[in-house]
């Protein structure tokens, strides 16, 4: 099933401002379960409507809304490739950083109650509840957001997500097992971020709390591989990638 679907960029309030968004929904009169795709750091760019669309195609209403709207509008970064190829990465997140401070536990609950409240408005969105997807950042906000409404997500899936298990006392896998969703996680192979022992941890807490989980590792993809527009894009795990998810949302939320 690919169903034609429409793009619209949208302004959502949020207790600290308007988080500037794309909203992807099916042209057709029906009513579709929502989806939350949480980007990575360089904004909601053409890529990530790509995504959306396409996700929106299987029969879903998907929202992107942009974490970094406190500190910029999007795109956060206008050249992702060239920025992110080489040493660049290294002076790009040294700006990016003091954003992403702020995507602190208290600030991803408002977040995520005023993205759930703007999705559940929209008239093609069906009642019920609602899938989550992360990418590179956006995998720690699904599990934040995701623990702050655990009745609202059936299904939070993350994608080369990193710093999941860390020994710091915000890690977010001591909250994960707050989570009543089934859980996917798909790692890149080459992630000094998402070390064995730090994969362990998280489904450590999943396991313990009982809930559903699959953790793989992409072979030889690197951190980032799902994203077209950067040097780390990998086309077979992109793909991979794709079909964990539509496979996770269309059994948890249809």
């Amino acid at each position: 099933m690919n169903l034609p679907t429409e793009l619209r960029h949208v302004d959502i309030p949020t207790p600290d401002g308007i988080a500037d968004s794309s909203l992807a929904t099916p042209k057709d009169d029906g009513k579709y379960p929502g989806v939350i795709f949480l980007m990575d750091a360089f904004g909601v760019r053409p890529v990530i409507d790509e995504w959306v669309e396409r996700i929106a195609s299987k029969g879903y209403v998907v929202l992107a809304p942009n974490l970094l709207y406190r500190s910029q509008n999007s795109p956060i970064v206008e050249d992702v490739f060239n920025a992110t190829s080489g040493e660049n990465r290294g002076k790009l997140f040294q700006s990016l950083m003091p954003m992403m401070q702020l995507l602190t536990p208290d600030n991803l609950a408002k977040d995520g109650e005023a993205f759930v409240k703007y999705l559940a408005a929209q008239p093609k969105t069906k009642e019920g509840p609602m899938g989550l997807t992360g990418y590179c950042m956006g995998a720690r906000a699904a599990i934040r957001i995701g623990a702050s409404d655990p009745d609202r997500f059936a299904a939070i899936a993350g994608f080369h997500g990193g710093n999941l298990g860390t020994d710091k006392e915000d890690s977010p896998h001591l909250v994960a097992g707050s989570l009543k969703g089934e859980v996917y996680m798909g790692y890149a192979d080459h992630d000094d971020g998402a070390s064995p022992e730090q994969r362990e941890r998280l489904d450590n807490a999943l396991a313990q709390a009982g809930i559903p989980h699959l953790s793989e590792v992409y072979k030889d993809a690197p951190h980032g591989y799902t994203m077209r527009d950067t040097p780390a894009f990998r086309e077979d795990a992109a793909e991979k990638h794709f079909d964990r998810l539509i496979d996770l949302l269309d059994r948890r939320l249809k």
